[in-house]
């Protein structure tokens, strides 16, 4: 039981992250569409993270750099940039429908043990009654 409770947990952090993940993935195609709409430079406001902003001019809208991973980018075009996000929220969704199943059967399995250690408790209780009289 603790076993399978501590994996339901780390499912359930899997799932915290992967919908951070997406979430990111969300504002960045969301604030790609939104560039994607102006005009170079437009002054816009640019996130720096703890709800502080910094105010910026366009140099241009047809270009963004993005991640590979470990440290790496690249410079891709709008529409390349946004496929790509497409692509990474796509798969993200599927890791979370699949962590998300896991987590249900485990949950599953969980109440099933519980059920069961519930009725041998309740007989062993029985049997001890039925010895005291």
């Amino acid at each position: 039981m603790r076993f399978l409770e501590q994996t339901a947990e780390t499912l359930q952090q899997r799932l915290q992250m992967l919908n951070a993940a997406m979430t990111d993935l969300s504002y960045a195609s969301m604030t790609l569409d939104g560039v994607e709409k102006e005009q170079q430079d437009a002054e816009l406001l640019v996130p720096i993270g703890g709800g502080s902003y910094v105010q910026m001019k366009l140099a241009s809208a047809d270009k963004v750099i993005v991640s590979l991973g470990a440290g790496v980018s690249v410079e891709k075009s709008l529409l390349e940039a946004k496929a790509v996000l497409k692509e990474r929220l796509e798969e993200l969704e599927k890791s979370s429908v699949a962590a998300q199943q896991q987590f249900s059967q485990i949950a599953e399995r969980i109440s099933s043990g519980r059920n069961r250690l519930e009725t041998l408790l309740s007989a062993a209780q029985e049997g001890k009654a039925a010895g005291n009289v």
